[in-house]
C-alpha cells in the first residue's frame, strides 16, 4: 500500500487523515500503549499497520504481534498526536497493564475476561463511535458472546467474550437504560444518553442517544443498541446524495403549502433521515409550525413539536395524529403511514391546507400509488394529494483515497439487464489507512423521483395499471434507482457491484 498520501514532508504519519480500527487497537493495554507511544491502526494485507513514536521499539512490536497474531508494519508518528488519539480510543490512559475488556485477536475470535461490566460497556460504545457504527449487537451463542457492529450498513464481527460475562454485561446496559434488571423472560425497550468528549481536532466525539432493546433467546438475553448522534447539523439535504435536479425538485415540493410527500423503500433505506433533513431545511428557511408523530423520536430538532407514541397506548399513533390537526400545523410529519386510519387522516390534512410528509414501504416510487390504493385510498384522492413520491436506497460510499477503476464485466451488465454497460469504467474499493482497511467511508442515497404532472395525475385518477404509469413516466425522462446508481458509479462515488448485491 502506498503511504505517501498520509505522510508529512518530514516522513511522519499525519494521524488526522487516518481512521483507527478499535478491534485492533484494543489488543494493547492502555497504559502500555501510552507509555510506549504506540497506536495500532488497522489490518491491511495481513499486517497490523501501527503508528509509533519509535518504530524501532522491538518490545512493543513483539507484544502487539503476539496479541494480534499478525506481523506489525510500523509507521513513524509524533508522540503528542499518538497520545491524543490513544485518549480517544481508550479514554483512561492511567489504567494498569491488564488486558482491556475486549482485548483479543484481530480476527475477533479471541476470548477475554469482562469482570468490569462498566468498563466493558464503555469500551464497546467507544469502539462503535470510532468505527462510526449505527448499531451494536450483543449475541449470546452456545460457545460465548459475539459482539458485532453495523458499519455502513454491514455487520462486522468485533469481539467475542465468554458466556459467563453476559449477565453483568446485560445488567449494566439495563441500568443505563432504566430497564428492569430482574426481568429476563420478556423483551424490554429503553434508552440512555451517552457523552463522548472531543479529545482532539481529529477525534470523534459528541452526544449520542442510545436506544436499547433486549430479547430472551435460548442462550441468554440478546441486546441491540442503536446509536443516534444528537448533532442535527448532519441532517442537511446536501449530505443525502441527491443530484442537483432531485434536490431542486425536493425543495420545490417542500415549499408547497399543502399536499402529500412520501418517502418509500424498505427498512433501513434512510427514509427517516431524509424526512428529518427535510424538516431541518423547512424550519431554517421559513417560520413554520411543524408537528410530528413518531414511534420513536429518533432525533430531536429544536423548534419542532415532536410527539412520541407511548408503548403503553396512553398515546396511540392515530389519536396523536388526530390531535395534531387541532394545533394549527403548517407541516405534519408522520413517521409511517401504517394503516387505513392513519392514511385517511394524512390525506384529509393534505387536502385541507397542510403539507404532510411520511414514509411508506414499497419497492419503488411508482408502487406508492398502488400501495395507497391497496390501503383503501380512492384513486382521485391520490391524484389530488400526492405531490412527490421518492424511492430511496442506501449504498456504501467508496473511500476516495484507495478506490480503483475496473471495467464492467458482461455478467455484471447482464445482471442489470443493461448490456450497454459492458466495458464501461466502474470503481471498486481498495484498502488504505483513511478507511481503516475497509475500502468504504460512509453511505450515500440512491433516489428515484416520481413527481406527477397533470397527465400522470389523470392516469392515477383513472386507476392506470403500474406498467402504464411506468411507460408514461419513461417517455417523460423518468430516471430509476439504477439510473441514479450508474451516474454515481461514473462519478467514482460508489461501486456498481454493490448495487448488484
Amino acid at each position: 500500500m502506498d503511504t505517501t498520501p498520509f505522510l508529512r514532508p518530514d516522513g511522519t504519519l499525519d494521524l488526522a487523515r487516518v481512521r483507527v480500527d478499535p478491534g485492533l487497537a484494543f489488543n494493547l493495554p492502555a497504559a502500555f500503549a501510552a507509555r510506549r507511544a504506540i497506536l495500532p491502526l488497522c489490518v491491511i494485507e495481513g499486517e497490523a499497520w501501527t503508528a509509533m513514536a519509535d518504530p524501532g521499539d522491538s518490545a512493543a512490536i513483539d507484544l502487539l504481534s503476539q496479541r494480534a497474531a499478525l506481523p506489525v508494519h510500523p509507521l513513524p508518528a509524533a508522540r503528542a498526536e499518538i497520545l491524543a488519539h490513544l485518549k480517544a480510543v481508550y479514554g483512561d490512559l492511567s489504567a494498569d497493564d491488564s488486558v482491556s475488556p475486549f482485548a483479543a485477536g484481530a480476527d475477533g475470535t479471541g476470548a477475554a475476561p469482562a469482570d468490569d461490566a462498566v468498563l466493558a460497556v464503555e469500551s464497546v460504545l467507544r469502539a462503535a463511535v470510532l468505527r462510526r457504527a449505527s448499531d451494536i449487537h450483543v449475541d449470546p451463542e452456545r460457545g460465548g458472546i459475539r459482539i458485532r457492529l453495523r458499519v455502513d450498513g454491514t455487520l462486522e464481527d468485533f469481539q467475542r467474550l465468554p458466556s459467563e460475562a453476559l449477565p453483568a454485561l446485560v445488567s449494566r446496559v439495563k441500568v443505563l437504560a432504566r430497564l428492569d434488571i430482574a426481568e429476563r423472560r420478556a423483551p424490554q425497550d429503553g434508552a440512555f444518553v451517552w457523552h463522548r468528549p472531543f479529545i482532539s481536532a481529529g477525534s470523534v466525539g459528541g452526544t449520542y442517544d442510545v436506544r436499547v432493546a433486549t430479547l430472551p433467546t435460548r442462550f441468554g438475553e440478546r441486546v441491540t443498541l442503536r446509536l443516534l448522534e444528537t448533532n442535527g447539523a448532519r441532517l442537511g439535504l446536501g449530505s443525502l446524495g441527491m443530484n442537483a435536479a432531485h434536490a431542486a425538485a425536493f425543495e420545490r415540493v417542500l415549499a408547497s403549502p399543502h399536499g402529500l410527500l412520501l418517502l418509500t423503500g424498505p427498512t433501513g433505506s434512510g427514509k427517516t433521515t431524509t424526512l428529518y433533513a427535510a424538516i431541518r431545511h423547512m424550519i431554517d428557511n421559513a417560520p413554520l409550525n411543524v408537528l410530528t408523530v413518531e414511534d420513536p423520536v429518533e432525533y430531536e430538532i429544536a423548534g419542532v413539536a415532536q410527539c412520541e407514541v407511548d408503548s403503553t397506548d396512553k398515546v396511540s399513533f392515530n389519536d396523536a395524529l388526530r390531535s395534531l390537526l387541532r394545533h394549527d400545523p403548517d407541516v405534519i410529519m408522520i413517521g409511517e403511514i401504517r394503516d387505513a386510519e392513519s392514511l385517511d387522516i394524512a390525506v384529509k390534512a393534505a387536502l385541507t391546507g397542510h403539507l404532510v410528509l411520511s414514509t411508506l414501504h414499497t419497492n419503488d416510487s411508482v408502487s406508492a400509488v398502488l400501495r395507497l390504493a391497496d390501503m383503501g385510498l380512492e384513486p382521485h384522492l391520490a391524484a389530488a394529494t400526492l405531490r412527490l413520491s421518492v424511492a430511496q436506497r442506501l449504498v456504501r460510499r467508496l473511500c476516495p483515497v484507495c478506490r480503483s477503476p475496473v471495467a464492467v464485466t458482461a455478467a455484471e451488465a447482464a445482471a442489470f439487464a443493461r448490456p450497454e454497460l459492458e466495458g464501461r469504467t466502474a470503481y471498486v474499493p481498495g484498502r488504505c489507512l483513511a478507511c481503516a482497511g475497509r475500502g468504504y467511508a460512509g453511505r450515500m442515497g440512491l433516489f428515484e423521483f416520481m413527481q406527477p404532472d397533470d397527465e400522470v395525475c389523470t392516469a392515477i385518477a383513472a386507476s392506470a395499471p403500474y406498467g402504464e404509469l411506468r411507460a408514461m413516466l419513461a417517455r417523460k425522462g423518468f430516471r430509476t434507482l439504477l439510473d441514479d446508481a450508474i451516474v454515481k458509479s461514473d462519478a467514482s462515488a460508489i461501486a456498481l457491484r454493490d448495487v448488484i448485491a
